[in-house]
């Protein structure tokens, strides 16, 4: 069985591409440790960067993920700074952000950066369409999935199984496997 070192600190994220990427043989290895995020207003340099300098720093073959809400009413926010709004507004607070928007379209997008050390990264991005739900709903998942709905449900209310089938992280997971291969 192939294996991937995944350098993450969030173990949600960690989960499913462990889920995702177990049915195609490939066993995901959790690395905690982190890397320095540049300030970018796309998720690919973010990601290429980590990847890159997690490579380099543990010499072996690394994996990151990028993600983030884009949400048209507002302007694509919080988009790239998505990690830090969610801890410290959480889901409650954006949906305040969004009282009295009709326009309630936002993207999911998640990016996989892929490096060997002494090499120049790859990138592979996955996005999902929904909306910004008018409260949160489901205990499952973790981040906004509580208030992202997709075809009528968010993804706090799927099972992982259903989650992992549709989402932004599976459809970038998907990429980087057809890559791998």
């Amino acid at each position: 069985m192939r294996k991937v070192l995944f350098v993450t600190g969030n173990n949600g994220k960690f989960r499913e591409a462990k889920d995702i990427l177990a049915n195609k043989g490939i066993e995901v290895l959790q690395e905690t440790g982190g890397y320095p995020e540049i300030q970018e207003d796309d998720l690919e340099p973010i990601a290429a960067y980590g990847a890159k300098w997690a490579s380099e720093e543990l010499k072996m073959p690394v994996m990151v993920d990028d993600s983030g809400l884009f949400i048209w009413a507002l302007n694509g926010f919080p988009g790239p700074y998505s990690a830090f709004v969610e801890e410290r507004l959480g889901n409650q607070k954006t949906l305040k952000l969004m009282e009295g928007e009709s326009n309630r379209r936002a993207t999911f997008k998640s990016v996989i950066g892929y490096c060997e050390p002494g090499e120049e990264a790859f990138v592979f991005t996955g996005t999902v369409e929904g909306q910004i739900a008018y409260e949160e709903r489901g205990t499952g998942g973790f981040g906004y999935d509580p208030i992202f709905e997709y075809q009528g449900q968010t993804f706090g209310e799927m099972e992982d199984e259903e989650k992992n089938k549709v989402s932004h992280r599976r459809r970038a997971l998907d990429k980087f496997f057809e890559w791998l291969e």
